[in-house]
Parts: structure tokens; sequence; C-alpha cells
């Protein structure tokens, strides 16, 4: 087993290089490793610009990098050798086009992307016409794609949430009041219509979810609470502000009404959740990435993360280290059918994961991407986080 890095970070080749000392000759896989590390913004003729201050704006795509190098450095491939390459998707000159129209992408085997917006598609269209895996790291959008059986989202889009939270209130909350509370918006737009064709799959609705509306004054909340039923209220909007007017609300009426409120994804990272102000009151959302800080895989990350880098992994360091550490070692294995093969990675390092094809026009015979479908659903209750189902 071989394992190089062509690594450029600061204008500095690093080379990593690892052999197994297995004297059979094994084939050689190529990745290449897209990420948004901003270096033309950092350096300026070859002068770093920043002094001793590090720039934010490159700090996730830089560990979602450091991640992946962790990973390459102690992943065991019995069935081959593994070349990965690092390309910044923020440069300016050999951006993803340049590299794309001068043929240096054409001998990879698998993509990695930690990548967004128009780097997201184009590499998505490459990937189908060079019939080259994409991995989709981060990205939880499909960015309208259809027709690209190449292209593997492993943050699931804002659908298969509302999907994830459509099946929970299915199976447990199918006789209690559900609201769908919301506020003016184009994401949450979105976020009605997926509920409503979800809830209506079947030719009618098979739940009762009434819509409210608000804005500033959650005054009226009240009004459509029945002490004698439990109500599931969803909160269907990504911004914050609103979520915090709708979850200090329904904390008020928790003691005369049973309430039940459920998230968006996003909310694990608004910070007053996890304040005392909520004590005793739950509020859930679903996410696709959980980390037991026990687990074998994190305790060894944090010890080299620690000396390689001198500081703490962030979750962008682990989720470049996951998607590289499973779908590295799954090309080495099945390197002519790797998308039939998208849950057979060997063990489970942080997530367990479902992918399944989607259908966009239920007609189509060909798959317009493949989605990771496993989602946690999670509990935030007095400053602490916890998985529930």
């Amino acid at each position: 087993m071989k394992k190089s890095i062509p690594f450029i970070l600061g204008f500095v080749l690093l080379v990593f290089f690892r052999s197994s000392g297995q004297q059979a000759p094994l084939k050689t896989y190529r990745i290449g490793i897209f990420s948004a590390l901003y270096l033309d913004s950092v350096f300026t003729n070859n002068e770093y610009n920043y002094g001793k201050k590090f720039p934010k704006f490159t700090q996730q795509g830089l560990n979602f990098v450091q991640g992946a190098e962790i990973a390459l450095d102690s992943l065991p491939l019995p069935n081959g050798n593994v070349i990965a390459t690092v390309f910044d998707s923020k440069a300016n000159l050999n951006n993803i086009p340049w590299l794309i129209n001068n043929h240096k992408l054409d001998s990879l085997d698998l993509i990695i992307g930690s990548v967004k917006d128009i780097e997201f598609l184009d590499l998505a269209k490459f990937a189908k016409q060079k019939n080259i895996p994409f991995i989709s790291s981060i990205y939880p959008n499909d960015g309208g794609i259809v027709e690209n059986p190449f292209l593997v989202i492993v943050n699931p889009t804002l659908k298969a949430h509302c999907e994830t939270i459509y099946s929970y209130l299915l199976q447990s909350h199918g006789t209690d009041k559900i609201f769908l509370c919301r506020k003016t918006g184009s994401q949450e737009d979105k976020i009605a219509d997926y509920f409503k064709s979800i809830n209506g799959t079947e030719g009618k609705p098979l739940l009762n979810i009434q819509t409210l509306n608000f804005e500033d004054d959650f005054s009226k909340l009240a009004n459509n609470l029945d002490s004698n039923r439990k109500t599931i209220i969803i909160g269907a909007s990504l911004n914050e502000t609103f979520t915090m007017g709708l979850v200090n609300s329904a904390y008020q009426l928790k003691k005369s009404y049973p309430i039940e409120i459920i998230g968006m994804p996003n909310w694990d990272a608004f910070l007053f959740l996890k304040k005392s102000t909520l004590k005793d009151f739950p509020v859930y959302y679903t996410t696709a990435f959980i980390n037991n800080k026990a687990n074998s895989f994190t305790k060894e990350i944090i010890q080299v993360y620690a000396k390689k880098f001198k500081g703490v992994p962030s979750d962008m360091a682990y989720k470049g280290f996951e998607s590289v550490y499973i779908f590295a070692r799954l090309i080495t294995r099945y390197p002519n059918d790797f998308m039939s093969h998208l849950n057979e990675y060997a063990y489970k390092v942080f997530n367990d994961y479902n992918f399944k094809a989607v259908y966009v026009n239920k007609k189509t015979k060909i798959p317009d991407y493949f989605e990771n479908k496993r989602l946690y659903f999670m509990k935030i209750l007095n400053g602490k986080t916890s998985k529930v189902w």
C-alpha cells in the first residue's frame, strides 16, 4: 500500500508517503479532494497577508483538509494504493473550470468535495461526463441537478429532513394536533411545500397539519392550543430570530398546554436553545452528523490533531476524516461498481449512512443522484444535546 498527497498550502508542497511493505503490485487509485482554502486571498506574491493571525474564512475548508489528511495517513488499504491531491476550490487562476478544460482531473477515480454553489455544480457536471463518483460531503443541496447517477449527497437536503420529521410524526403523533409554524420567506415556502407534498403522497393527507403564519407577534399561538390534547409544533424556518420568538412563546405556554416543538437542522447552532432559560423544555431537531466523544476514531483524531496541528479538531475536520476514510477505502474495494456499493462500507466511523437513489421525476429510469437518508432525531434539554431516535 502506498499513499501520497501532493498538498499545496501556503505555497509549500507537502508529500506524504507510506508503504505497507507488500511486494505484490497493487492498482493505484487517484482521488481529488476539493475544499475552499482561499489561498489566493491569503497570500500575495508568496507573502502571507495576515501576520500572526489566521483568517476565519479559510478555517472550515482547511479543517476539512486536515481531517482528510489524518484519514489518509491512517487508512488501511489492502486492495490498492491511493494518490490523493488537494485542490483549492476557491483558486482564482487554476480554478475548477480551468482544471477541467485543461484535463487535469481526467485521471481521477473519485472526487470528494467540501464545496457548494457553482463549484458543486461544476464538479457534478464533470463527474457525470467522465463517469467519476463525486462525494459531496457537506452541501445539503442538490443544486437542481437531474439524471446524474454519479453524484452522492452525504449531508441530506432540507427535503430529506422534512421527510424524516414527517415519518416521526406519522409513527408517534398521528392523533395529536400538528401545526406548521412559519414566517414569510422563500425558505419557509419550500419547507411548507415539502410537507404538503409528502403528506399528499398517498393521494390524500394522512396527517392533519395546519399552518400558522407569524411575523413578530406570536400571541395567537395560544388561541390554537388545547390543554387536553398534545400539540406538536413544527418550527418551519431556518431564521434564528423567528425561532427564538416561537420557542420562547411555546415555553411560556408549556405549563398550561402539552407542547412538543421540532425544528430544522440548523437549529443545533442556535446558542439560545442551550441556555438555562429554557429549563425542562426539550427542543427537537434532525441531523445527519453526530460524534460520540467516546468513539475510538474521535480519540485518535484528537490526539493526532493536537500533535500535528496544535489545536482541537472542529466538526469539519471530523467530516473530512469520515468522508475520506470511508469512500477512499470503498473505491479500492469496488472500483468497477462503486455506486452500487455505497452502503457497504467496512465499518462506520461516526455515523450510519443509508444512501438511496432519488428520482425527482418518477417517470425517469436514471437516478438524479444518491442521497443519504439516515437522519437522527436530537433533543436539546437543559443545555445538553442527546440522540433520541
